[in-house]
């Protein structure tokens, strides 16, 4: 037999949690043909992979990405690839781009994705060929996709397509029983299509951009409650995903999502909900989130909490961040887009007293700690404030409240204040516990969207290098194939799709990697640009040794910090359709 590629002793994880092998792996037409200890006949075989002393795995399965716009300008989503991810999912959060035309995108995507409103209007206009989910899944096969891609089709696409985007987003506003209709129709078409299901967003600080509808939140949080049962019927009785972003602030709401996944008399839903974890500001989340999911799963429902399993830190270029849309007075300075507009209310006395207020509040449930000493200044022209926080500036000035020495620096240097901080999974030992608990799907990078503000491409890697360096320290917390396990097949089985294995027949989509380069690299702070989006310097991660070689469907894309010439040029992954059947445990 002649091999496409022949990969030679490396140490082989299959992806199912068994113990790994020293193997060598022969690979034909895009497939797994050969796993043998004995050499494989290399005659003939274009590329030849000397594995020794490394390791061979399944590719790495990021379960939830915004690359709905980036796939359409640069389907090789070389980013991820680069770091051994060889399945993407899109359309997370309710949002994606199957069924609202390209100026309501970008009202969807510019401000809660933090893509630039302009770009993503933009690429989907050139882009949209497609009417239908259907249409969607060709236009995605017709484009040089560099790994492979699954999607969820987004509840707030759906809404506001049925509904146009402004009756969407009133409140007091349903959908009439047309309407309704017309929303079951296109999420069946979009399961018949493959799609793994749907998403939906309760959170009430993820705003919408644009003129229009500006500062309303997500057409899916003002769904009534019989829309939502009616929807989840549907994948529900599909066996599909409902993958969800509860309102943290409403337990009715939070306990509702979770609720949902029961069956009682009926099929569970699957259920997947997003977290943060261990939360800075809401540590008690860390002793509710397994247990809760444990007794869901005994209650007959198949529920899971999507967790990062690496600290969540953040950046931002002034008070463009995310995190202030969760309090009245951080929302009221993100409405403004005009810089001018918004540098005269961050002055005014009255607004910093409501900013001050909304500061020193620490009642309720809430993503960021709000702790400007917990607030570390990287870049400023002011370069005497650089290394030091928010809260140390303040004091150096005269005993300046944080939030006055914060709005100083944002309204004299606007967005050339870059400043850090971790959001939750700051605690080592609570990430080890979160990493091999059945009740978590690890994911959740955003990959594809906050440009500006988080970079988790290399996740996976920075996942298998604390397990391996707890190995070697003696105190083990999980081992190494269990963690590949949890990266791939675990995800991959989940979520219905041909992915994450590496046994005989089994699609080529692997990662080879280096363990001695699994490093202190993998945290340090790179920018590059993106081209489709007018050269914007966004966060990246780079470590380059760590990753020998990466292949997709049997063809090698990357490997050693260079993308093969295929890679977003000709196509290598293609459109993954969820399956019907039920997984089947193995090993």
């Amino acid at each position: 037999m002649t091999f496409d590629v022949v990969i030679n002793n490396g140490l082989l994880f299959d992806g199912t949690g068994s113990a790994p092998q020293v193997a060598n792996v022969g690979i034909l037409d895009g497939r797994v043909a050969a796993i043998s200890t004995a050499p494989l006949d290399e005659a003939g075989c274009p590329r030849v992979v000397d594995a020794a002393g490394q390791w061979v795995m399944p590719g790495m399965v990021d379960i939830h990405t915004h690359y709905d716009v980036e796939v359409l300008n640069d389907p090789g989503l070389v980013e991820s690839v680069r770091h051994g991810v060889t399945t993407i999912l899109v359309g997370s959060c309710s949002l994606s781009t199957v069924h609202v035309d390209p100026t309501d995108a970008g009202d969807l995507f510019g401000r809660v994705e933090a893509i630039p409103r302009a770009h993503v209007i933009d690429a989907v206009d050139r882009a949209k060929t497609w009417s239908s989910a259907g249409e969607y899944v060709a236009a995605l096969e017709d484009l040089p996709l560099g790994p492979n891609v699954a999607a969820f089709i987004g509840h707030s696409d759906l809404r506001a397509a049925a509904m146009g985007l402004d009756r969407a987003t009133q409140d007091g506003v349903r959908a009439s029983a047309a309407e309704r209709d017309t929303m079951e129709k296109w999420l069946t078409e979009a399961l018949d299509a493959g799609f793994v299901g749907m998403s939906a967003q309760q959170l009430m600080f993820d705003k919408l951009d644009g003129e229009t509808c500006r500062s309303r939140t997500l057409p899916s949080t003002y769904a009534g409650a019989r829309e939502r049962r009616r929807l989840n019927a549907i994948l529900r009785k599909r066996r599909r995903v409902l993958q969800g972003g509860p309102d943290i602030q409403s337990p009715r709401s939070v306990l509702a999502m979770m609720l949902s996944t029961l069956g009682i008399v009926r099929k569970p839903l699957k259920t997947s909900l997003l977290s943060a974890a261990d939360i800075k500001a809401s540590r008690a989340v860390m002793a509710v989130m397994p247990p809760s999911a444990r007794v869901l799963n005994a209650l007959g429902g198949d529920f899971r909490w999507q967790h990062l399993p690496v600290p969540f830190e953040v950046y931002a270029d002034g008070i463009d961040l995310v995190i202030f849309e969760e309090f009245g007075s951080g929302a009221a300075a993100l409405h403004l887009a005009e810089e001018v507009e918004r540098n005269a209310l961050l002055q005014d006395e009255e607004y910093r007293r409501w900013f001050r207020k909304d500061y020193d509040s620490k009642f309720g449930l809430r993503v960021w700690h709000r702790d400007f000493f917990d607030a570390e200044i990287v870049d400023c022209p002011d370069t005497d404030t650089i290394g030091k926080t928010f809260g140390q500036v303040g004091k150096e000035r005269g005993g300046v409240h944080p939030v006055d020495a914060f709005l100083d620096l944002v309204v004299e240097h606007g967005t050339k204040v870059r400043w850090r901080t971790t959001i939750s999974n700051d605690r080592p030992a609570m990430l080890d516990k979160l990493a091999t608990s059945p009740a978590i799907q690890l994911g959740f990078s955003d990959a594809g969207a906050h440009l500006r503000n988080m970079a988790f491409y290399n996740f996976g890697l920075r996942l298998l290098r604390r397990v391996r360096d707890a190995e070697v320290a003696g105190r083990p917390f999980m081992t190494i194939e269990h963690a590949v396990h949890r990266l791939t097949g675990e995800l991959a089985d989940w979520y219905g799709l041909d992915a994450g294995h590496l046994r005989l027949g089994d699609r080529a989509d692997l990662v080879v990697v280096d363990p001695n380069a699994l490093d202190d690299r993998l945290d340090e702070y790179h920018e590059s640009t993106v081209a489709s989006y007018g050269n914007l310097s966004r966060m990246v991660n780079r470590n380059d040794d760590a990753v020998v070689a990466v292949l997709v469907n049997g063809e090698y894309v990357f490997g050693g910090g260079t993308a093969a010439e295929v890679l977003g040029v000709r196509r290598t992954g293609q459109f993954l359709r969820a399956s019907t059947s039920e997984p089947q445990l193995v090993g």
